[in-house]
């Protein structure tokens, strides 16, 4: 079954990009990448410490590209994809995989979509058969169009609709993003999604399911020359699409002002808050701002040894939660976000304002180079582990490479990071953290409405 990406697992994904320099591909050698003649991108991180192997194909399109009016299109068309082709019944494709032991899903995020499997090296060049044959060769009846479009209308009801959280997460977007269509849910709206038709579904993949729109990545027990032959064999048979232009989204205006979103419902027990920024990604940002932005907050809110946990959670005693964290690995501009709930007495309000007090704090007086230099050491090791795990490294390089970067910018991420100075962090703390310019959304229990 498929599944449809939150904003956690983009956090993730960024975070994911923590490792450090040539041990990225393992011990057992180097991270290759090639173009195939139809133009699909390719990259291959060999690991043989495991009898295993992680196949992921991601193409560069996601909810953010979708046509005006249609939004939900990129995750619907996710799900169609493992419907039947010319070559397979529906459901063959996902057999395959369980006989063999091996997994397989996708998700659909705001810049890309990706379609992963996890089996023996034996199998690779069968999941390569079967990605390149539905590729292209879908059959996409209006029966097929409507049980699916149920699905996904169903699917939105119980985790959307039926969430305060998600709920809240959706009208915070549509209020911090003022014109970037980061602001329309990657699931849809549930009335643009109920006129999806068939129309729509073959001009979205005709448009964008081509070679040339995506990247193959193979991590685990492979070689770069045997990848390299079934990845020729397979996606290398599948005819090159029109060139696509550049994707050059709607620019998001200057913020000027302070803006909140409440939403009080009876599920909610404990009251909660989260205020974002809009701040620059990895791909949008001047040389070394995002890094900065990363350890900013790391050192602010990424855990049990960051400020905000020692003074709220530890020391003050007054929230049962509060953090930090940066969505860096986006297309455009991307979203800087605190939040925080109280323990106890102690109000809401209280936890903001002391969590509004340690992002003042930092913007005014900057960190250490010793808070620097260890946050720097506790962010890259608290990652290294993620070479254990094929579809990680799988994922650091596909959102990288779908998001504008390319394999270098992974292999250097981390001397970047360590060029970062304790006046960088201070300066983007400064420069993007104004709560004048922030979007605020509180989720309150019933009885706290108009508190």
């Amino acid at each position: 079954m498929t599944s449809c990406t939150r904003r956690l697992r983009a956090a993730l994904l960024t975070s994911a990009l923590a490792l450090t320099g040539p041990a990225l591909a393992g011990d057992d050698g180097k991270v290759t990448d090639f173009l195939l003649d139809n133009g699909m991108e390719v990259v291959v991180i060999p690991d043989h410490r495991a009898p295993i192997v992680t196949h992921m194909v991601w193409y560069k399109i996601g909810s953010a590209d979708e046509p005006a009016g249609k939004s939900g299109i990129a995750h619907f068309f996710e799900h169609l994809m493992f419907k039947a082709t010319t070559n397979h019944a529906a459901g063959e494709f996902d057999s395959a995989v369980a006989e063999i032991g091996g997994s397989n899903n996708a998700f659909t995020s705001y810049d890309y979509t990706a379609f992963h499997e996890t089996v023996a090296p034996s199998a690779l060049g069968e999941m390569m058969a079967f990605e390149a044959d539905r590729m292209r060769n879908l059959i996409l009846t209006d029966d097929v169009i409507k049980t699916e479009r149920d699905v996904i209308l169903e699917e939105r009801r119980s985790r959307i609709d039926s969430s305060p959280q998600a709920l809240l997460e959706e009208e915070v977007d549509a209020t911090l993003w003022q014109n970037q269509p980061y602001r329309i849910p990657v699931i849809g709206w549930m009335q643009e999604m109920e006129q999806l038709n068939r129309t729509d579904a073959i001009a979205f993949y005709d448009k964008y399911y081509r070679p040339n729109n995506a990247v193959l990545v193979v991590a685990g027990d492979v070689e770069p020359d045997t990848v390299k032959a079934l990845a020729e064999k397979t996606y290398g048979k599948v005819a090159r699409g029109p060139d696509l232009p550049p994707r050059i989204r709607p620019v998001e205006p200057e913020q000027n002002t302070k803006r909140s979103v409440t939403l009080s419902d009876a599920r909610v027990s404990v009251p909660t808050f989260s205020t974002q920024w809009v701040v620059p990604s990895y791909h949008t940002a001047r040389p070394g701002e995002a890094e900065a932005l990363d350890l900013l907050a790391e050192i602010l809110g990424g855990g049990n040894r960051s400020r905000l946990y020692q003074q709220l959670v530890v020391k003050q005693g007054v929230a049962a939660e509060a953090g930090a964290y940066f969505q860096g690995t986006m297309l455009d501009a991307t979203n800087f976000t605190i939040y925080g709930a109280p323990r106890g007495d102690a109000k809401l309000g209280d936890v903001e304002a002391a969590v509004d007090a340690e992002v003042a704090h930092i913007a005014r007086d900057g960190v250490t180079d010793d808070e620097l230099e260890k946050a720097k050491q506790r962010y890259v090791r608290s990652m290294i582990f993620a070479r254990d795990k094929q579809d990680d490294m799988a994922n650091m390089y596909g959102s990288t490479l779908a998001t504008g970067g390319n394999v270098q910018d992974v292999l250097e991420w981390p001397d970047r990071i360590r060029k970062v100075t304790a006046d960088e962090v201070k300066a983007v703390a400064a420069r993007y953290l104004v709560l004048d310019h922030s979007t605020t959304g509180y989720l309150l229990p019933q009885q706290q409405a108009g508190n």
